[in-house]
């Protein structure tokens, strides 16, 4: 073996053993450093952080009792609502790596909306959400997300709209659940969805929250691949809106 030989060979095998480790332990490392996923938004959790990434913050004190409207009959709800503050909305995908999984989750408080109530029924419904603004834990996740698969420069927005009349239970402190038939915008395209809700009623403010699995490609959205990083092709949109009078 000659010295030009063994000198490619002694460089040859260390570039062979990192490759070798970024193969083998490149998606533990990567899945290692992904933050822990937060719960799905929740009517009696008002409180979810609206970033992915973002710290609990939790405290020892009882918390503070919340004056909450006797149960009322739906035709207590009459009229016309919006979508205020402390909505949320976002996405839920898996990543897919060599055993390593990972629960991605990216949300915004950029969500806006009407609705309206009329003989015992919520009859109309709409719910932007501000693409562009929904956050993970990853900024270059994100601009994947918002220029490359959402393309939100030209569809800046998704919108759920309500198609069908739901008919509405007594609402009060304790969570009644309905289902919504409605069309969700993402890109440009519309597709039947329906909703399974969570509603209650909390003094002046109805909070619903629910989710919409949705499958990529009946948008025209491919799911990104990033070498040992594949998202899964299925997801679920999820919502947590606070209506007014």
């Amino acid at each position: 073996m000659n010295r030009r030989t063994r000198l490619l060979l002694l460089i040859g095998i260390p570039v062979v053993v990192v490759a070798l480790g970024a193969v083998l332990f490149g998606p533990r490392i990567y899945a290692g450093l992904q933050p822990e996923a937060p719960a799905p938004l929740s009517v009696q959790d008002p409180a979810t952080p609206s970033t992915a990434g973002a710290d609990e913050v939790t405290t020892e004190e009882e918390p503070t009792p919340t004056e909450t409207a006797p149960e009322e009959g739906a035709a207590d709800l009459e009229g016309a609502w919006r979508v205020g503050q402390g909505s949320q909305a976002g996405y839920r995908v898996e990543e897919v790596l060599r055993g390593e999984d990972v629960t991605v989750v990216g949300r915004t408080d950029q969500v806006t909306g009407t609705a309206e109530v009329a003989d015992g029924a919520l009859t109309e419904a709409v719910v932007e959400v501000d693409v562009a603004s929904i956050s993970t834990d990853s900024g270059n996740r994100d601009d994947y997300f918002a220029n490359e698969a959402m393309n939100a420069d030209e569809f800046p927005t998704a919108t759920f709209t309500l198609t069908e009349p739901v008919p509405l239970p007594e609402l009060g402190a304790e969570v009644s659940r309905v289902q919504a038939t409605g069309t969700l915008e993402i890109v440009g395209q519309s597709r039947p969805v329906t909703a399974d809700i969570e509603v209650l009623r909390d003094g002046s403010t109805v909070r619903a929250s629910g989710s919409v699995d949705v499958t990529f490609a009946d948008w025209g959205v491919e799911a990104p691949s990033l070498g040992f990083v594949e998202v899964e092709d299925t997801g679920q949109v999820e919502f947590l809106v606070e209506l007014t009078r």
